[in-house]
């Protein structure tokens, strides 16, 4: 199904700027002129891929396996990009600071630029840069997962995953996580004796 008014009437976002509205207001918005099934695979848009309700005794675990499809392909590529992604990171920074004993579940490497990201990633020195460069990475999955077909279901679900990209990223604030970062780290230098 198409849904012409709906797409036209959106303002063009950009990853360097700000939301032009909240994700909230959006979802209701095209929930109300998007069919019964399509409105409701905006439940699944969402920035955590996890299924509503999978939680498990460790971090993770809710990734263990592959997420059942739903009737979206953009959903099941998205779903399956930020699993990879996610799994990856585990992975990536376990392997960074060394850490024994970790049981981490089997990192995906498909999609590949997803553990790529991952790898890259976990490699920078900046946590900020790092989170950063990884919602760059998830903006520019969407736009490859949307298609060229302006005017389909794809383009809605891609363009509320994008709100709540800018939403998240409207929350970093640069001095005081720097702030925070140095307090933390002084404190396990401490713990540790160094």
């Amino acid at each position: 199904m198409a849904y012409y008014y709906l797409a036209a009437q959106l303002p063009a976002l950009a990853y360097n700027q700000g939301a032009p509205m909240s994700s909230a207001a959006f979802r209701e918005l095209a929930a109300a002129q998007m069919s019964g099934e399509d409105a409701a695979l905006l439940d699944y848009c969402t920035l955590d891929p996890a299924p509503s309700g999978a939680a498990g005794g460790d971090e993770g675990s809710a990734y263990a396996e592959p997420f059942p499809p739903v009737d979206g392909d953009f959903i099941d590529r998205w779903r399956a990009w930020e699993r990879a992604l996610r799994l990856n990171l585990a992975r990536y920074r376990s392997l960074k600071i060394k850490r024994e004993g970790a049981q981490s579940l089997e990192a995906p490497d498909w999609p590949a630029d997803a553990a790529q990201t991952a790898k890259t990633a976990a490699a920078m020195d900046s946590p900020f840069e790092a989170e950063l460069f990884l919602d760059r990475a998830r903006w520019d999955a969407i736009d490859a997962f949307q298609g060229i077909e302006y005017f389909s279901r794809n383009t809605i679900y891609g363009y509320l995953l994008k709100l709540r990209l800018l939403e998240r990223r409207a929350l970093f604030k640069t001095e005081e996580g720097f702030a925070e970062y140095k307090g933390l780290y002084a404190a396990i230098l401490a713990a540790s004796g160094a």
